[in-house]
């Protein structure tokens, strides 16, 4: 797998600094797009450009953490090319990347712990899109940016 995008605001930097330790150990590579303390900021200055490097190429998929992963979400699906997902559970950063070929995940630090933080990622990173009949759905939802 290509580099990760990763990002936060203020509200999710401790929990991204877990992620960055996990992924290490992961062996993935990451390229982190900030921010880097608990200042207050406004993530849009943070997940575009970590989404920009996922649509690019350079980042194969991108992880992005605010306080509730709502704002870094909606933030992400406005870049031409994202598929962001806020989730909450690991049912659904699994299902995203199946049946919704998901290029982006998004969570509160608000809202998980980091353990369940840590599994979603997991999912996310290991769990490949099923294609098939999902791809017209895909297709469809993609349209709808033009």
């Amino acid at each position: 797998m290509k580099k990760i995008a990763i990002a936060c605001d203020h509200g999710g930097y401790p929990l991204k600094l877990a992620v960055l330790r996990h992924l290490e150990k992961q062996g993935y590579e990451y390229e982190d797009f900030g921010c880097d303390s608990t200042d207050s900021v406004d993530y849009p200055d943070y997940g575009v450009p970590a989404c920009e490097a996922v649509v690019s190429g350079r980042c194969e998929r991108a992880i992005l953490i605010c306080g509730t992963g709502v704002g870094m979400s909606m933030c992400a699906n406005k870049v031409h090319g994202i598929r962001a997902a806020c989730c909450s559970d690991t049912f659904s950063a699994r299902m995203t990347r199946l049946h919704n070929d998901a290029n982006v995940l998004c969570f509160g630090a608000r809202v998980v712990g980091e353990g369940l933080a840590l599994d979603m990622v997991d999912l996310f990173l290991q769990t490949e899109f099923l294609g098939g009949y999902h791809c017209g759905r895909i297709e469809k939802m993609m349209k709808i940016e033009k």
